[in-house]
């Protein structure tokens, strides 16, 4: 154990001009010495519910001179990083990269983490399984990475870690995709199916802004709140009197209140900003009164990012609550988008060559950079590469039971059937939560 003895000696070395490599590594020995002597505390140690407030914030303001600065660190980032990127999530010194990996079969010997067709939690458009898909290929594949294996997402450890919590999952569709998976690995690992409830009432999953169910046996919840772009929607009114939509890049979705103080916090926003309204960017972006004339996405993006990196930093206890960001979900249409005819059924097998895989996309490179400048620790679920393989896993024209399909209706090549590729999100969230809190 270092002592009072060390520090003196590296002092009286600075002095007698000791070579520089061995006052360093004094130095290094008195340091790794006080840490192991004040270690740092985990999230889930305290259970305060009051927030934690910053006055120094470390996040960059979105003035243009900023702004360019911002957009030059992003070009040298993509210099520095072409093609794609082996990214880890933010303050994880593990050297496994748990996303650089392959889809595999997954044996004999890997029991299904759920059946197809058992969960009631799984919605008609994600139940390709009883909607009548006639293959079963897209639920036998797991996630591998390269350098180390995967724990087994085991539901009742899982729950037991959240025992007396709340899980939220914060976001768009995608992200309730998760949730429904999430809800159906957990009711499964349970010998008493009845003891999962719906607390909100709800009897859809399609209009609605919160979702949550409790776990009787281990009073948590696991709850959904609808923000696809986490910062606000908005109404203004134009020149001529009329309302029109806008999206508030500067205000936090006014669901952010309700899931503050939950002990797990699980957000992504990416899918709607490849929408027409917001790629093109015209008389849509809101700061304050202002609605911009035009604003690119990317640009846009980055404010709405900076709005919510703010809010998780003045407003999250993270000794109290681990922060993820799931990244960019994939969407395989061919021949057209959902609204012009786009399709993806007839597939059955993954992408196999990585030549035939997208272009890393400019959203996640601003989240990355974000996410660097926040004070709280963020784990980043990166899954944008996993999914670009997964051409096959998405509900397709199975969105609907035969019965309900009609000529010409448009197909879900952006969703995923369940089971399917969100069960992998969640093992990865799994293995990224354990690692964290040190089990």
């Amino acid at each position: 154990m270092a002592s009072s003895k060390e520090a003196k000696k590296l002092l009286k070395n600075l002095h007698q001009g000791v070579p520089c490599f061995q006052i360093a590594l004094t130095f290094i020995t008195v340091l790794t010495t006080f840490f192991f002597i004040f270690p740092i505390p985990h999230p889930f140690t305290n259970f305060s519910s009051s927030s934690c407030t910053t006055d120094n914030l470390m996040i960059p303001s979105t003035s243009p001179a900023n702004t360019s600065l911002f957009y030059d660190k992003l070009r040298f980032t993509t210099l520095k990083n072409k093609g794609m990127r082996r990214s880890r999530s933010s303050h994880d010194s593990n050297d496994c990269d748990f996303f650089d990996g392959r889809w595999v079969e997954g044996g004999g010997e890997m029991r299904a983490l759920y059946e197809a067709g058992s969960c009631p939690f799984v919605e008609e458009a994600f139940n390709c399984f009883n909607n009548g898909r006639p293959d079963l290929n897209y639920t036998r594949l797991r996630w591998q990475p390269k350098a180390c294996s995967l724990p087994r997402l085991e539901g009742r450890s899982l729950l037991e870690i959240l025992r007396g919590k709340r899980l939220a999952f914060v976001g768009d569709s995608l992200n309730r995709n998760m949730w429904e998976s999430l809800l159906c690995i957990l009711r499964n690992s349970l010998n008493n199916k009845n003891g999962v409830h719906d607390i909100t009432g709800k009897n859809g999953f399609r209009n609605e802004n919160f979702y949550a169910y409790r776990n009787t046996e281990y009073n948590c919840t696991i709850e959904f709140f609808r923000a696809p772009f986490l910062v606000q929607e908005w109404e203004t009114r134009s020149s001529n009197g009329s309302r029109k939509e806008t999206l508030r890049l500067d205000m936090m979705d006014n669901t952010s209140s309700l899931y503050k103080t939950a002990d797990v916090i699980i957000f992504n926003t990416a899918h709607w900003w490849t929408h027409e309204k917001t790629s093109k960017g015209v008389d849509f972006y809101q700061e304050g009164d202002h609605v911009h004339k035009k604003l690119s996405a990317d640009e846009a993006y980055h404010k709405a990012l900076i709005t919510w990196a703010r809010w998780v930093d003045e407003h999250i206890d993270a000794k109290r609550t681990i922060v993820f960001f799931r990244g960019y979900s994939w969407s395989h249409f061919r021949g057209g988008q959902w609204n012009s005819g786009g399709s993806c059924d007839g597939e059955t097998s993954p992408i196999l060559e990585d030549r035939h895989l997208a272009k890393y996309p400019n959203l996640l490179k601003i989240v990355e950079l974000v996410i660097r400048e926040m004070k709280t620790p963020v784990l980043y679920l990166n899954i944008t590469r996993m999914t670009d393989y997964r051409k096959e896993a998405h509900p397709s024209k199975y969105r609907f039971k035969e019965e309900k399909r009609r000529l010409g209706a448009s197909q879900d090549c952006s969703h995923w059937c369940l089971p399917g590729v969100p069960d992998a999100w969640n093992e990865l969230m799994y293995a990224m939560l354990l690692k964290r809190l040190g089990r």
